[in-house]
């Protein structure tokens, strides 16, 4: 005897929310989507993952090593439809789309990306938090102590996270693509990062909450969550507030946790 189980109109929501990513996703590769392989992955990505090393000091070859790993060298689900190529979640500050599926728990949610170039730079500032700090005062060719310190930040829950990276990197020789730096330029760089990290420490409490990103009902219409007004759901969708009443026929700007918002005209 078979028993089936309805799902929950939250995880019909989920479900309808992928489907329409993956739709929006067919439509602009017209279904033509890149199958990759490690050489040609690396070939794609490896100057925008140098850019960020000379930025922020985060060596190249560990930017397209995780990438790698957590992407399926290009072609999960998640790098595919949403443009994630490093598996970040969603968090509270986070006011984009997201993908859903099981991880730590089941229907986590991951950021959308426009293009896989906004998920490589996304990267780079996820990591401009204060538990990452001390990684930045490593050589940016330190690949070893860059691992090993994203394990011990908690980027990754696997405890073979820094064996796998070296291993890829090792594999695909993506030291090749790292450079050192002069000491001066180390303290530049230590000083320009740690700065823009310090800043951002009021704000992290917010940040590290993974939550789910805004959900979109039949395509047009959005659900109010907690902390929105109507000025920021209006600049979100390009609407003005006087758009968003007419559409919705509110005769003022008062709205709802759980209330649903055209949002298309």
């Amino acid at each position: 005897m078979i028993f089936f189980q309805a799902c929950s109109p939250k995880t019909q929501s989920y479900h309808k929310q992928n489907k329409q990513i993956e739709k929006t996703a067919d439509k602009k590769t017209q279904g033509n989507y890149t199958n990759y392989n490690a050489a040609t992955y690396i070939e794609r990505f490896k100057n925008i993952a140098i850019s960020s090393m000379n930025k922020y000091g985060i060596p190249a070859s560990i930017t397209l090593a995780q990438a790698i790993l957590e992407s399926g060298t290009g072609n999960s689900d998640l790098a595919k439809y949403a443009n994630n190529h490093f598996g970040i979640k969603c968090t509270s500050d986070w006011k984009g789309k997201g993908y859903y599926k099981d991880d730590d728990k089941k229907d986590d949610c991951f950021r959308v990306y426009n293009n896989p170039e906004e998920s490589f730079k996304d990267h780079s500032e996820f990591l401009k938090r204060k538990r990452y700090a001390p990684l930045f005062e490593l050589d940016k060719n330190d690949y070893q102590g860059w691992a090993y310190g994203l394990k011990q930040a908690g980027y990754a829950t696997n405890p073979k996270y820094p064996q796998l990276l070296i291993g890829i990197i090792e594999r695909y020789n993506l030291t090749q693509y790292d450079s050192p730096e002069g000491r001066y330029e180390k303290i530049k760089r230590e000083d320009r990062v740690l700065a823009d990290i310090n800043k951002n420490i009021p704000k992290e409490a917010s940040k590290e909450k993974t939550t789910n990103a805004p959900v979109l009902i039949e395509g047009n219409k959005y659900v109010v969550q907690t902390g929105d007004t109507l000025y920021n759901i209006s600049k979100r969708f390009g609407l003005t507030v006087d758009d968003l009443m007419a559409l919705n026929n509110l005769s003022d700007n008062h709205i709802k946790i759980g209330q649903s918002l055209i949002i298309k005209k």
